[in-house]
C-alpha cells in the first residue's frame, strides 16, 4: 500500500479549475437572434495603428480549417472547434488542463473600418486579422500657421 500526502490546496485548484472551465461560456449572437455558446474563450489582443485594427487571437492546436471568421453588420465574429485527439486504449490520462471543443468570440467594429479588406493570417496557432481603416478615419496632419 502507498502512503500519500494529502494536500488540501491542491484539491481546491482542481475545484476552482473545474469551476472555470465550466462557467467559460462565450456568448454571440447569429444574424437569426439565436445565441450561440461557446466550450472555451481564447485570448485575443486588439491593437490600433494609425491605418488599421490589428486583433491577434491564441489558438493553440487548432488546425486553420476549423476555424471561420465572418463579418456581419460591423460584427466581426471568430468560430472553431478544437478537437480532442482520442487516446489510446493503454494510455491513461492524469490531468487534462487543455480546453477542448468550440468557441466563439464577436466584436463590434467602428464605422470606420473597410470591411472588403480585412485580411487573415495564421501561424503557429495565432490567428491574425489585420481590419484596415476607411481613409476618412486616418488622422491628418494639418500644418497651423501662425501669423
Amino acid at each position: 500500500m502507498t502512503l500519500t500526502t494529502w494536500d488540501p490546496f491542491r484539491e481546491m485548484e482542481e475545484l476552482v479549475g473545474r469551476y472555470m472551465r465550466t462557467n467559460q461560456r462565450d456568448l454571440a449572437k447569429k444574424s437569426d437572434g439565436n445565441i450561440v455558446t461557446s466550450d472555451w474563450i481564447p485570448a485575443v489582443d486588439i491593437e490600433e495603428t494609425k491605418d488599421e485594427f490589428i486583433i491577434k487571437a491564441e489558438l493553440p492546436g487548432v488546425k486553420k480549417e476549423d476555424v471561420n471568421v465572418s463579418i456581419e453588420n460591423r460584427v466581426l465574429t471568430i468560430k472553431g472547434e478544437k478537437k480532442f485527439e482520442k487516446e489510446e486504449k493503454s494510455n491513461k490520462h492524469h490531468l487534462i488542463e487543455a480546453s477542448y471543443g468550440s468557441f466563439v468570440r464577436s466584436f463590434t467594429l467602428p464605422s470606420n473600418i473597410k470591411s472588403d479588406k480585412i485580411d487573415a493570417g495564421y501561424k503557429d496557432g495565432i490567428l491574425t486579422l489585420s481590419v484596415p481603416k476607411a481613409e476618412e478615419a486616418k488622422p491628418k496632419q494639418i500644418e497651423v500657421k501662425i501669423q
